[in-house]
């Protein structure tokens, strides 16, 4: 079973959660920048906060554009879970935020998936084709 629902808030952001199992699914559908990103952190780290998952997929389908402090955002995020010995991944990234990541390093740390089954389905010990 899983439950999508959106988060109310005063900014311009575009977010929605799916809560699957043990899994915090964050569909980004902004951009993710520097006037962005400060609200999408703390909504993120509320609904960790508030569900606990395990594990957390960013699905960045409807991310067309990023800079550095999207990148900010990711690391904070794949650290806090990391503290609580979960995993997180990225889904659905397109080649033009695929190539910031890349050049960030942040690909070493962090596994990209082409969709968010994959996604789930790794953290479920099947699939280990990350891209």
């Amino acid at each position: 079973m899983y439950r999508i629902y959106s988060h109310e808030g005063g900014d311009a952001l575009d977010l929605k959660f799916v809560k699957e199992l043990n899994v915090l699914i964050v569909k980004i559908n902004c951009e993710l920048d520097h006037h962005t990103s400060d609200s999408l952190r703390r909504r993120v780290d509320g609904e960790i906060q508030r569900y606990m998952p395990k594990n957390v997929v960013f699905d960045f389908d409807g991310v067309g554009f990023m800079d550095s402090s999207g990148i900010g955002m990711v690391m904070g995020r794949y650290k806090n879970i990391k503290r609580y010995e979960g995993k997180a991944v990225m889904a659905n990234v397109r080649p033009e935020i695929k190539r910031i990541f890349e050049m960030s390093g942040i690909t070493k740390l962090i596994p990209q998936y082409t969709s968010v089954a994959k996604a789930l389905e790794s953290m479920q010990g099947g699939s280990k084709d990350a891209i």
